[in-house]
């Protein structure tokens, strides 16, 4: 048999399986045990959130359910697989003309042929026309009683107002980084044969997803494609090209102690080791805002997603910095992140924002000792207005 990818293979198949999303859950489940259940529902929110699985778990309470709670499991198999005939799927993609909008509004007419409800599950819908948004909203202001629209989008700004307003929208939010990598350790058992995972590298698979779950289960894919029983972080660095996080440990490591020389030397390395420029910058980021979390808000604060062994490196780190040198740091980053797109040398780039980074004390340093200077003179021509101007004394954020 063909191979079903785990997005598919571990879709959620009942509401309690459905992750990140309880709050919409349970609204939908209250309106189905109240008989308060709409005529039309606009599901949104980012991509791979459970926003089409939610749509047909929603059908599936709707017509699988008998009164009794028992699930006919045929009818239910068949709405979750996008086969049945009285949940009807349509990929607005594709079908998106005036002409497709008149069909569906005629055999909207004729009641469900085994169910209770006709539900029409329109993914992505803000790829209809103009002409097929105004045909539908009589339709869904006033639709036969037997028939229910829910319309799944990821760009609610592109559906229009009219539509909108007939409907009861469900945002659906990004799942918690966390949320995401306890579901993959329990993929990873599920899939037995002896695999097994490292809890770092959960938690970094589910850091790339960013917020998707099915993109974090496509990047799992490809790691357990490589055929090893022991998923790691050298592996995932290794698949798809990340940066190596011992040598940007290194690096960071010697932009705290100010050794300029060190730091470039680990950002060679990195370049060798198949790292852009702009991702190196992106990574430094990432990982400056890491350590800027824990020395705001402590150690043990759920801002930073990490893994134990991992966690007690970054406060470590961030034990030689300071919040406000790091926001400079951040800063420092970004502006050469944007300048390398468009570099004519984007490696000069990055080497001055690494020693500019690792050099922050000592240009600190300059600019306090230039400010005090300028003070120093204008108190002795008896200028308040000059040294109000120079009070700030241009100083730049430094490390501890």
């Amino acid at each position: 048999m063909a191979y079903t990818v785990l997005a598919r293979r571990y879709r959620s198949k009942d509401f309690d399986e459905l992750v990140g999303q309880e709050a919409i859950v349970r609204t939908l489940r209250t309106a189905i045990a109240q008989n308060r259940v709409a005529h039309a529902y606009l599901f949104t929110g980012t991509r791979g959130v459970g926003k089409t699985s939610s749509a047909r778990l929603f059908a599936k309470e709707l017509n699988a359910v008998g009164a009794d709670g028992k699930v006919q499991e045929d009818v239910a198999e068949a709405i979750l697989k996008g086969q049945d005939t009285d949940t009807i799927e349509i990929d607005a993609a594709s079908n998106n003309s005036v002409d497709e909008a008149r069909t569906l509004i005629a055999n909207a007419a004729y009641r469900p042929l085994r169910g209770r409800r006709k539900v029409y599950i329109i993914d992505e819908v803000h790829m209809l026309s103009t002409a097929a948004f105004n045909a539908l909203l009589k339709t869904m202001e006033e639709p036969p009683e037997h028939v229910v629209f829910i319309l799944c989008t990821t760009e609610t700004h592109k559906v229009p107002a009219t539509i909108q307003s007939r409907c009861q929208r469900f945002d659906f939010k990004n799942i918690p980084t966390s949320t995401i990598a306890k579901h993959l350790g329990e993929i990873v058992k599920q899939e037995g044969g002896g695999l097994k995972a490292e809890p770092e590298l959960l938690h970094m698979v589910a850091r790339l997803g960013n917020g998707s779950m099915r993109d974090a289960l496509s990047v799992m894919d490809r790691l357990m494609a490589a055929g090893e029983k022991s998923l790691t972080v050298k592996l995932l660095q290794d698949l798809l090209g990340l940066p190596d996080r011992e040598l940007v440990h290194r690096l960071v490591k010697a932009v705290a102690d100010g050794q300029a020389g060190e730091a470039i030397v680990a950002g060679d390395e990195l370049l060798k080791r198949g790292s852009s420029p702009e991702q190196l910058l992106g990574v430094l980021a990432d990982r400056f805002r890491d350590l800027m979390i824990v020395c705001a808000c402590g150690a043990d604060t759920d801002l930073v997603e990490a893994s134990g062994e991992h966690r007690a490196e970054t406060a470590e780190l961030a034990a030689r910095f300071d919040a406000a040198g790091l926001t400079h740091l951040i800063a420092v980053c970004d502006s050469a992140g944007r300048s390398v797109r468009t570099a004519s040398s984007p490696r000069a780039v990055l080497d001055a924002a690494i020693v500019r980074m690792a050099m922050s004390e000592k240009l600190a340093d300059v600019a306090a000792l230039v400010g005090g200077q300028v003070r120093a003179v204008a108190t002795r021509v008896g200028s308040p207005a000059a040294i109000g101007a120079m009070g700030g004394g241009g100083a730049v954020a430094g490390k501890k």
